[in-house]
């Protein structure tokens, strides 16, 4: 009689999570490439991608919590899920204000969407692949306060905001081939 193990529950989370977080690379880099053409002012096409970011980050976040909810409560995922919702909807009205406006919107939601991440990442380091994403949960921070501080320049730009989704979905890829690696090894 041959009997087979079935996988643990860690190796099925970071299973689910390395799908996710190839798309979340994928998305970032396509959104940041797009947004680049727009960096400059804030068009209809720009508010609604604008908005889009955070909402698909809602998104990544249901699927995450689905997906981890055997190995850790989901609880983290839910405050980032209603903290991103707030970010698009403050986006949105923040866009017909102008720059400096979705700048210190998007800075507001990059510093507590980063603590999030760091806060989810930490316990989830035994799983495998999580430095990067700990990485980026920091940096989210600093680049946070760095996007609010850039609304009162002179003439601010959105540059440095789209910039940031490109480290980000990098540090999303790096996870990606990391978790991989791990699931094999459990």
């Amino acid at each position: 009689m041959t009997t087979i193990a079935a996988p643990s529950r860690t190796t099925g989370t970071a299973s689910a999570l390395r799908r996710l977080y190839f798309v979340r690379f994928a998305f970032a880099i396509v959104w940041a490439l797009v947004m680049f053409t727009m960096a400059s002012k804030i068009s209809p096409v720009a508010a609604v991608l604008l908005v889009l970011y955070p909402l698909f980050d809602v998104g990544a976040a249901v699927v995450d919590a689905n997906a981890s909810r055997t190995t850790q409560s989901p609880v983290l995922l839910y405050v980032n899920m209603a903290v991103s919702l707030v970010a698009a909807i403050g986006v949105g009205v923040a866009s017909a204000s102008g720059i400096p406006a979705v700048l210190r919107v998007w800075g507001a939601w990059a510093i507590v969407s980063g603590l999030v991440q760091l806060i989810v990442a930490v316990p989830r380091r035994k799983m495998g692949g999580q430095w990067p994403m700990i990485l980026s949960g920091g940096i989210s921070v600093l680049a946070g306060a760095s996007f609010v501080a850039s609304a009162g320049a002179d003439e601010p730009t959105l540059t440095n905001a789209i910039g940031y989704a490109i480290p980000g979905g990098i540090f999303f890829l790096i996870s990606a081939l990391r978790l991989g690696r791990a699931a094999k090894e459990n």
